[in-house]
């Protein structure tokens, strides 16, 4: 513990200190529980969207020999040329103090094929491949919201720690020991004051 001063402008000084720690304390750990609940919410949505990923992604098992058809596709025809992510759509959102991406939608490059070049399977593949790669880019997102909401987190529960644990115990140490100093100073001068007093009465008889 730091030392402090033993004065009553010092007790003064660590009474406002304590004040306001304990003002702040409760914002800080409202900011705790909004930013765990939310936290708990992308948890839940991250689970169900990665569970709904692997459903897709099996879905494709009954396609394993339709798509092993692409092998045998020249390289400037295979599908992933035919599926090439353009432009992420992403918005701003503030929660709790953090600026978190928030996913709207992906697109598409535009490209055309002939029909003749490919089976007829080719055009439910591209809409699976896209809604596959759609679903990825959502659950990307949500994991950097969790990352920044979770430094965030980290970072209140650790001032919220500080001001519980360490500042505010500090502030009443200090204001109790400078209670007790000041409070004997004053005792001790009063009793200073009454004998001063007792002598100039003995001394004018």
């Amino acid at each position: 513990m730091a030392s402090v001063k033993l004065t009553k402008n010092e007790l003064k000084n660590q009474k406002d200190k304590l004040k306001r720690f304990e003002r702040y304390l409760p914002t800080l750990e409202l900011k705790k529980q909004q930013l765990q609940t939310v936290m708990m919410k992308i948890t839940a949505e991250l689970e169900e969207r990665q569970k709904e990923l692997e459903g897709k992604v099996s879905g494709l098992d009954n396609w394993v020999a339709v798509f092993a058809e692409n092998k045998i596709f020249a390289d400037d025809k295979k599908l992933e040329t035919l599926v090439k992510p353009d432009n992420v759509v992403c918005t701003q959102e503030n929660i709790a103090g953090v600026t978190v991406p928030v996913y709207r939608d992906l697109s598409f490059k535009e490209i055309t094929y002939d029909l003749a070049d490919y089976p007829l399977w080719v055009d439910e593949a591209i809409f699976r491949l896209r809604d596959i790669a759609k679903l990825n880019m959502l659950i990307r997102t949500l994991e950097v919201q969790n990352d920044l909401l979770g430094k965030e987190l980290r970072q209140t529960s650790q001032r919220v720690n500080l001001f519980e644990k360490v500042k505010i115990p500090e502030a009443k140490e200090n204001i109790r020991r400078i209670g007790i100093y000041v409070g004997d100073q004053q005792t001790s001068a009063v009793v200073r004051g009454k004998i001063a007093k007792k002598k100039r009465q003995e001394a004018s008889v």
